[in-house]
């Protein structure tokens, strides 16, 4: 993939959202999101038939915006959509499998340490989520926040592999980790309440 494309990585499911989902996702593209990700997950969250329908239904709309639409850990469901690609964390399905399930398509793991990054690299990830970079309200089940030191040095070490940033970015800091190395920025709340969802993409994207 080309690093360009994760410059305002929107995700997104329907407990994130205050307004209708549907509504939210086409705005951000109408914004101008580079690559979207489903991530369906927390309380109320859609399963089984309305969450394929739902997903179907981004879908479609990111193929009209001409939007990558990723699915996140749900390699069944991305499969069945013949998504364009799919997200997983440490604690999922193993990278091997994925890939070779993923031909072709776009495969992203969240690493957190040097080893989860170089062990992402060897499994041939299209790109690697690094964070948290700062406290974030959207998980749970977060980790620490890394800070931007971790990311500095994963670019030091690979300079032209993709990298994106994840956690508690909002507008006011995103410039921050854009200077320190990620190719770009994702984004979960600061897009999904946003009221200017123009303005909010515009501030997330690189500042030269």
């Amino acid at each position: 993939m080309k690093r360009n494309d994760l410059a305002v990585y929107f995700i997104m499911g329907t407990p994130n959202c205050i307004q209708e989902p549907l509504h939210v996702l086409e705005d951000a593209l109408k914004a101008g999101i580079t690559i979207f990700q489903l991530r369906e997950k927390g309380e109320g969250a859609l399963t089984g038939k309305p969450l394929e329908q739902f997903a179907r239904q981004c879908q479609e709309l990111c193929k009209s915006y001409n939007v990558p639409f990723i699915v996140n850990d749900d390699v069944e469901l991305a499969l069945k959509l013949q998504a364009d690609g799919i997200h997983i964390g440490q604690d999922d399905v193993s990278l091997t499998q994925i890939r070779e399930k993923f031909i072709g398509r776009i495969v992203g793991v969240s690493v957190h340490t040097v080893e989860e990054l170089e062990h992402a690299l060897r499994g041939r990830a299209d790109y690697v989520g690094i964070g948290p970079i700062y406290e974030t309200q959207s998980k749970s089940d977060a980790k620490s926040p890394a800070g931007l030191t971790f990311l500095q040095e994963a670019r030091s070490l690979h300079r032209d592999f993709p990298f994106v940033a994840i956690g508690g970015i909002t507008t006011k800091n995103a410039q921050e980790p854009l200077k320190a190395g990620a190719d770009g920025v994702a984004v979960i709340s600061e897009i999904c309440q946003s009221q200017n969802r123009h303005e909010t993409v515009r501030a997330c994207k690189v500042h030269k």
